[in-house]
């Protein structure tokens, strides 16, 4: 793989993952308000007294937003690493990096012919 080649998706259930099959950045920070909203109202309703079901109502809802948004980060955190995922090269290096050298030896060998179908050694 050269520096310019684009990387592969990750896969998901057998198929390439697609950015534009799971939640964006809007759905994200929607859900990151209503779990910062509903963190700072769980504690209120047992401050101002608003009932047992509204206060285990607000917690429930608190552990629904925090799978939620938990697993959204991870989603748009694997869409990140595969669009980083290609080889690059350190910017002020003068030497040739592991990857850069095993590619050449990969070409190499099969400009060479060595190992092609149908030779014998």
């Amino acid at each position: 793989m050269s520096i310019n080649e684009t990387p592969e998706m990750p896969e998901y259930k057998g198929a390439p993952l697609s950015p534009d099959r799971g939640p964006g950045l809007g759905c994200f920070w929607i859900q990151v308000v209503a779990l910062v909203i509903f963190i700072i109202l769980a504690p209120l309703s047992a401050v101002l007294n608003w009932g047992a079901a509204i206060a285990t109502a607000l917690l429930i809802g608190v552990v629904i937003l925090l799978l939620l948004v938990g697993q959204t980060a991870i989603f748009l955190l694997r869409l990140v690493a595969a669009d980083r995922r290609g080889r690059r090269a350190p910017l002020a290096s003068g030497s040739k990096t592991v990857g850069e050298l095993e590619d050449e030896a990969k070409r190499a060998k099969s400009d060479s012919g060595d190992g092609g179908v149908g030779e014998s050694r």
